[in-house]
């Protein structure tokens, strides 16, 4: 019994004296609480949609009543009236909107003459969940208009949507592949590069370097390089695989400058990521809070990307934190060269974030790491 109560002791004392676990393991539980709870929310909200009126008459002015209805009240959509169908469409393809309803002219003369008229409807098809949610609000506010001026006598009369879908079809399980990709490269990093430093110094292998003229910067650099080689190659592989199970086969539809892009995206997004773990784990020393953090990191940077659910839908101070999440803009470039054949422009800006992320976590990991005991 005094042996068994002396291992009891010991256990609790080393727990106890490493404030991080207990703090992590306090905080956690109620962290993926709130991340994940305020990440799938049900109901999708605030998609972005512009709506171009090309007729300006009685009805088109009913139909944006109609959606100002549907954003004031469910909030599924937030409306954007847009002059110009140009800078519209424009906006669908760089995902600036996840569609674009065109009220085309004479709309308003269909109607009164109780004649077919259409309602033009373009979808970003990249993201499925989002397609098929606003599809269903704009045909629901659609029947509204209808049941209201309408008599059930009147058989002619009809407001049809005419939906486009902007890039071939997508299925649900290939829209996921750029956040697995992104989910290939966190786990690389996790487990290449800082984690080797934190195993040397729980072996104690990391004295031997005391013994070599080897520099901080020397080591860093060196982890990162090892740790971006393999990482690499993991979500090269891992894209690959995906793409052949979910019958994507992006290597026939994707050009050679999009692939470029693609690994530029790669790279750049493991070493960011590599160096934000030698920002995090440049004092730890035990690989038992890596594997604490590990599962921590994953969460508060995966789950708010938009890998899975859309950015718009998320509460405000969720979207703030996604802006500045560098796997939101890693999962917006794969699926912008992915899915709609997208060029340098409609990527620029997510390339220059994790540019910019990347060269800023090196830096400041360098700085962090100590070469001393």
């Amino acid at each position: 019994m005094h042996r068994f109560l002396a291992i009891l002791e010991r256990d609790l004392r080393k727990f106890i004296r490493n404030p991080l676990v207990v703090a992590m393991s306090l905080l956690m539980p109620i962290i993926y609480l709130v991340i994940l709870g305020n990440s799938f929310q049900g109901e999708l909200k605030n998609l972005p949609v512009a709506v171009v009126d090309l007729d300006g008459g009685p009805y088109s002015e009913k139909v944006l009543e109609l959606f100002r209805a549907v954003e004031s009240g469910p909030a599924t959509l937030d409306i954007m009236q847009v002059a110009d169908q140009g800078f519209a469409m424009e906006g669908l393809r760089e995902g600036v909107f996840k569609a674009v309803v065109v009220i085309p002219g004479g709309f308003s003369r269909d109607v009164m003459r109780r004649n077919l008229s259409e309602v033009g409807l373009y979808l970003d098809n990249a993201e499925t969940i989002s397609a098929l949610t606003i599809r269903a609000s704009i045909t629901s506010a659609l029947s509204a208009l209808k049941d209201e001026f309408v008599s059930i006598r009147e058989e002619r009369f009809q407001t049809r949507l005419r939906d486009i879908e902007l890039y071939k079809k997508i299925d649900y399980d290939q829209t996921l592949i750029p956040g697995v990709v992104i989910m290939a490269i966190f786990l690389g990093a996790m487990t290449t590069g800082a984690f080797n430093m934190v195993m040397d110094k729980f072996l104690g292998v990391e004295e031997s370097y005391f013994l070599t003229p080897l520099s901080k910067t020397d080591i860093v650099m060196g982890l990162i390089a090892s740790g971006l080689l393999i990482t690499t190659i993991l979500a090269l592989i891992v894209l690959f695989v995906g793409s052949l199970m979910s019958g994507l086969f992006f290597w026939g539809g994707i050009s050679f400058g999009a692939f470029v892009l693609m690994l530029a995206v790669i790279i750049l997004s493991t070493l960011g990521l590599q160096g934000l773990m030698f920002m995090i784990m440049g004092r730890i020393n035990h690989p038992r809070i890596v594997g604490v953090l590990g599962g921590f990191l994953n969460v508060i940077l995966f789950f708010p990307s938009g890998a899975i659910y859309p950015i718009e839908s998320f509460p405000g101070w969720l979207k703030a934190f996604a802006f500045v999440n560098p796997e939101t803009y890693s999962v917006h470039a794969m699926r912008a060269l992915l899915f709609k054949g997208a060029g340098f422009s409609a990527v620029q800006g997510d390339i220059a974030f994790l540019a910019v992320f990347a060269v800023f976590s090196v830096l400041l990991g360098m700085l962090v790491f100590k070469r001393a005991l």
